[in-house]
Parts: structure tokens; C-alpha cells; sequence
């Protein structure tokens, strides 16, 4: 579908809000931002409210579907020790404000709005009330260098969110004000459904990018070290097999020093439905990450998988994954391989998966929905000077959404 106009509102939602959900990173490209504003959208829509997505994509600009207006392509920018798949045309944000416009949006929520540059293009006109939503743990280096166009576009924000405490420390280092610290919401019916992956060995299973920051080549390494099959006793038979998801600038590299074999597995790119089965058949998942991560959300959809976490003593992940996960120094082989060594011998503890699923039922998504729900019905009264939207009395969604949900890629 791709519809000339911007799509009507839904007889009878008049009590919901209309939300633009505007993320600066592709949306054809995996990534933690896209996958959190894709799921706060359709969890939005589930409490009764309308939403439309606005993001680059490998589509052409325009409608894409009646949840979905695309801006244009993207580009890689350096950033936070990786590469922001990102728009940066001045025209993009042109199109996408009007079509926000067109849209008749109530409210705008910005993810990473110091991004280059469709929140440049929202804060410029400040025409809705605007949340945004900071998820970085390190500074991007465009908006280092426009610190002064920075700081201007943060007064330009009604509500500031962060998502975790060290991502709230990072904006305020550029966007001074108040911050709710809010959470990464974890899509629980992912989990639900899943259905889990047999391994002919314990599991070891790692998800992310192959870049530096993500930590691969040390769990690479620290694997390397466990013996092929553990001494007879007890916990006989193969030690585990390790498998690799996701892709990046060091896959090539990584692969040729680390080629595949019966005990490791280079399964590429693939869908969240096999990620959810992979999370849920393994018996560990390992984030080994050396810096940069703001947020543990990989930690909390291993936890909701009932599947062990072994991961970095990072402030991003340490906040996320509370005492439900075995920590250990980053880039510490030596460390990382003893874990793994560890939580792959000892007998499966159902009572302390139980805690850890409890732990990542608290992140649920349903559950952020609500509270930037509310974080919409403030922003509206900080930018018009009013108490909130009319007729929206807060904590409450009503009205029907429209048919369809939003766009999953």
C-alpha cells in the first residue's frame, strides 16, 4: 500500500493520540533504536492510540504503508564506535515534517533527536509537543562539533527521556534539564511464541554486530579455550558449541581466524522470530560488549527466553540485568572463558530463571507504552501551557486504533 495522501484519521479515535514516531537510524538495517521505536508504535497501538513511523529506509520516500512514512535512504556515519546508519539531507527532514504535518500528528516523539538530521528538521519548527528520547552511551561526533546547534535544539524539547542513567548523564552533557529515566521495553509475546532451537551441545549464543565495541573476537577467543569435550564425571560429553549472529566490519576477519566448524556456527543475519527460537533453545547467551552499550536490552530478552546471561560488568548492562546475570571484567579472556566454563557445567536452576524472567516481565513494552503515554499528555501541556490534551485525561487510552499495525522489518 502506498497511499497518495497522508492516511485519515480513524472514526472514533478521537480520545487515543496521534503519535509521529520519528527515528534517525534505517529501518532496514537491524539496531536496538529501530527495534524499540518499531515496538513502542505497535504497543502504542494496542493501548488504543494512533502512530506513524518516520524513518530512512531502501525504500523510495512516500507513504509505505499506512503506519510507515519513509524519508528517503540512509548513510553510514561514524559514531560510538560503530557505524549510525543515519539520514542527513536537509530535504528528508523537510518531507518528513510535512508529512507529520499532513498526518495531523498530536504529539512528536524523537528518538536520538541530536542525530543528523530529521530532528534537527522537527525541533527547527517545534510545531508539536516533542518527547525525546536519548539512547546513546557515548557522544556522537557531529553533535560534539555543533554543540551550540545542539544545545539550541535541546530547548526546543518538552519532555527529555532517557533510557537508562548513563544515558542520562551522556545527553545532559549536551542537553542540560530534567530527564526521566525511563527503560528499553522488552516485546515479551517474542518469547511467548518461541519456539526453541535443539543444540547438539549446550549453546553458547551471541547477537549484535561484528565490530570492536561489541566484544566478538574476545568470546571467540575465551570459546577457543573450552575443551572440546568436558572430562568424564558429572557434566560428561561436549563442552558447547557457539553460535554466531549478526554480521559487520569484522566478520570477514574474524571468520578466517575463527572458521566455521561442528562447534561454532556463523549464522549470519536473521529474522527476530529465529533470534527469539535461538534465545530460547540456548543455554547462554553472551554479551561480551567492551564499552558503549547505554542499555542491556539483549540481556532482559535472554532473561524473558529462560536462557542464561553471561555478559560484561558495564554500567548499561550492570543497571539492565541487576543480579540475574554472571558479570565479568570487559575483555578479560581469561574471565569470560571461566564464566562460560562455569554456567555451562552447572545443573539448570529453574527457581533463579523464574527470578530473571520475572526481572524482564517489569521491562515489558506494554508497560513503557503506558508511561510515555503520559510523558505525551506532559509534553502537550509544557509546549501549549495547558494541563494536557483536551479531552485525554492522563493514564487513560481510549478510541480504536486503526486497522493495521505498524511496519516490522
Amino acid at each position: 500500500m502506498k497511499p497518495d495522501a497522508a492516511p485519515e484519521a480513524a472514526p472514533g479515535a478521537a480520545h487515543g493520540l496521534r503519535v509521529a514516531m520519528v527515528c534517525p537510524y534505517d529501518l532496514s538495517r537491524p539496531g536496538g533504536v529501530q527495534g524499540q521505536a518499531l515496538g513502542l508504535a505497535r504497543a502504542l497501538q494496542r493501548l488504543g492510540h494512533e502512530v506513524v513511523v518516520v524513518a530512512p529506509d531502501d525504500r523510495g520516500p512516500g507513504w509505505a504503508t499506512a503506519h510507515l512514512y519513509v524519508t528517503g535512504r540512509s548513510i553510514g556515519v561514524r559514531s560510538n564506535g560503530s557505524v549510525a546508519p543515519v539520514s542527513v539531507s536537509p530535504l528528508a527532514a523537510k518531507r518528513a515534517v510535512g508529512a507529520v504535518q499532513e498526518w495531523r500528528a498530536d504529539v512528536v516523539h524523537l528518538h536520538e533527536p541530536l542525530a543528523p538530521a530529521l530532528g534537527y528538521g522537527f525541533l527547527l519548527v517545534h510545531r508539536w509537543p516533542t518527547v525525546a528520547t536519548f539512547h546513546r552511551s557515548g557522544v556522537l561526533r557531529a553533535s560534539s562539533l555543533a554543540t551550540p546547534a545542539a544545545r539550541w535544539a535541546c530547548h526546543r524539547i518538552d519532555v527529555r527521556v532517557a533510557v537508562s542513567e548513563v544515558a542520562r548523564q551522556n545527553a545532559a552533557s549536551l542537553c542540560r534539564g530534567e530527564y526521566e529515566v525511563l527503560f528499553n521495553g522488552v516485546d515479551l509475546d517474542r518469547f511467548v511464541r518461541a519456539r526453541p532451537v535443539e543444540p547438539a551441545a549446550p549453546a553458547v549464543l551471541f547477537l549484535g554486530r561484528h565490530e570492536r565495541r561489541k566484544g566478538l573476537g574476545v568470546l571467540l577467543e575465551a570459546f577457543s579455550q573450552l575443551p572440546s569435550s568436558w572430562a568424564q564425571g558429572a557434566a560428561g560429553g561436549p563442552a558447547a558449541e557457539l553460535w554466531v549472529v549478526g554480521d559487520g566490519p569484522e566478520t570477514a576477519a574474524l571468520r578466517a581466524r575463527y572458521p566455521e566448524s561442528a562447534r561454532l556456527r556463523w549464522l549470519g543475519v536473521v529474522s527476530d522470530e529465529e533470534v527469539a527460537n535461538r534465545l530460547a533453545g540456548a543455554t547462554v547467551l553472551c554479551a561480551p560488549s567492551l564499552a558503549g552499550e547505554s542499555f542491556g536490552m539483549v540481556l532482559l530478552e535472554a532473561m524473558a527466553a529462560r536462557c542464561r546471561v553471561v555478559a560484561s560488568d558495564i554500567p548499561g548492562y550492570r543497571e539492565a540485568a541487576g543480579p540475574h546475570a554472571k558479570l565479568v571484567p570487559p575483555g578479560d579472556v581469561g574471565a569470560l572463558r571461566a564464566a562460560l566454563a562455569a554456567v555451562l557445567r552447572e545443573p539448570r536452576d529453574e527457581g533463579a530463571l523464574d527470578g530473571a524472567a520475572a526481572h524482564a516481565g517489569a521491562w515489558s513494552m506494554d508497560h513503557l507504552a503506558r508511561r510515555y503515554a503520559d510523558a505525551y499528555r506532559r509534553a502537550a501541556g509544557l509546549h501549549a501551557g495547558t494541563a494536557g490534551l483536551a479531552g485525554v485525561p492522563s493514564g487513560r487510552a481510549g478510541g480504536r486504533a486503526r486497522s493495521g499495525n505498524v511496519v516490522a522489518r
